[in-house]
């Protein structure tokens, strides 16, 4: 699909559908909205001591039919993995579940107490139960934004060889202030009050770091030992594979059927369906070639470095560091040779302002110069006391 034809498409996009950052990412997880994953997050204590994990789940509550995984993955550098542990839990009801940390720890009980669950070696400690959303997102904001640069490509607006839109200055600035605003007024959170089954757990470091230091998270769900969903990095899925992002065709559902599915390591048959969308992304501030890893010429191949990264789709920890502040800050210290001095344990923790650091990596390059116009959510979490994330709302969102 050429980005006109992406862009044709995206006009048709379904707000009402939009929920959370990977939600509506296939037909499997709409039909299963039990083991359809929100969010993933992963970071280090702040003691340096323990790997802090969260999974957040659309249906509630958490299902008896559903495993739900959680992998670590350990090497010595980034991109490459040679070990593998994974927290296991499966649920018996809601007051019940059974979590393995490979065969290293097993807690069993019921985890709905905010105190936690703690495993019979102590290696482990789980909470399970409703919490309120940490994302936050101006999608109806995000929605505008793609459509006006929908409309400037249908109008006319030249696309170069790597499939970016060159918009005029003024309709570039037009879609940053759609992306910032509500309607036009002050932003606001589309998911406010939201509710979600969260899985939180946290593991001793070394359990986990048996390949090397740097870390790579991710989540999935299974019934019957068939995959249903897969989720690390926000927006990959139902933003940048199918048809425009948020899409709900069944073309789009089966490609990103098709990516939960696949493994990792298995992905690199997506880099190119990435790319066309990396290089719409990359058009929204009217200047096509700043994203983050772009090539210095506007060919077909322009955006494949970022897309190969996106396909990987795993969270990067490096559990050397006690100092957990970026969403992308392992990637960012790999890949710019070296010029990033701050020593940042990157991965995700539900603090970070996630999704305005991803707008801007794929939008201008940078971590902190595009905005939705919101910067935290409305029941502030913590990283720092377990289970990190807030009460639901008395008046929340319960669906």
């Amino acid at each position: 699909m050429s980005i006109r034809q992406l862009a044709l498409a995206t006009l048709l996009i379904v707000m009402a559908s939009a929920r959370a950052s990977d939600h509506l990412d296939s037909p499997t997880t709409v039909a299963n909205p039990q083991a359809d994953i929100g969010d993933i997050y992963a970071w280090v204590a702040p003691d340096g001591r323990r790997l802090n994990l969260i999974m957040t789940v659309q249906g509630h509550p958490f299902s008896d039919r559903i495993e739900y995984t959680l992998h670590v993955d350990s090497g010595p550098s980034f991109g490459q993995t040679t070990a593998s542990t994974s927290v296991v839990c499966r649920f018996a009801s809601a007051t019940q579940v059974r979590c393995a940390l490979g065969n290293l720890d097993v807690a069993s009980g019921d985890p709905t107490a905010t105190t936690g669950l703690v495993g019979r070696n102590h290696r482990l400690r789980v909470y399970a139960g409703l919490r309120d959303d940490p994302f936050y997102n101006n999608i109806k904001g995000l929605v505008a934004a793609y459509q006006t640069a929908s409309a400037a490509i249908g109008g006319g607006a030249s696309v170069d060889e790597a499939g970016c839109a060159h918009f005029d200055e003024r309709t570039a600035a037009e879609i940053l202030s759609q992306m910032s605003h509500t309607d036009g007024g002050e932003a606001r959170n589309f998911l406010y009050n939201w509710t979600v089954s969260a899985l939180v757990v946290s593991v001793d470091l070394e359990a986990v770091t048996g390949g090397g230091k740097l870390l790579a998270v991710w989540g999935t769900t299974a019934s019957a030992g068939k995959r249903i969903d897969r989720m690390a990095r926000p927006f990959v899925a139902n933003t940048l594979l199918g048809s425009s992002p948020f899409s709900t065709d069944d073309p789009s559902g089966v490609l990103r059927q098709k990516f939960n599915q696949a493994m990792p390591a298995d992905s690199s048959t997506f880099v190119g369906d990435l790319r066309k969308s990396l290089a719409f992304q990359d058009s929204l501030d009217g200047k096509c070639g700043n994203q983050l890893l772009a090539g210095p010429k506007p060919t077909p191949l322009r955006y494949e470095r970022l897309a190969t990264i996106f396909s990987d789709d795993r969270l990067w920890v490096d559990s050397a560091s006690k100092v957990c502040s970026r969403f992308f800050a392992v990637e960012l210290a790999a890949l710019d040779g070296g010029a990033t001095k701050t020593k940042d344990c990157g991965g995700r923790a539900p603090t970070y302002d996630t999704s305005n650091t991803w707008r801007s990596v794929v939008i201008a390059g940078t971590t902190d110069s595009v905005s939705d116009g919101l910067h935290q959510d409305e029941h502030p979490p913590s990283a720092t006391e377990f289970p990190f994330l807030a009460a639901p709302d008395p008046q929340g969102v319960n669906h």
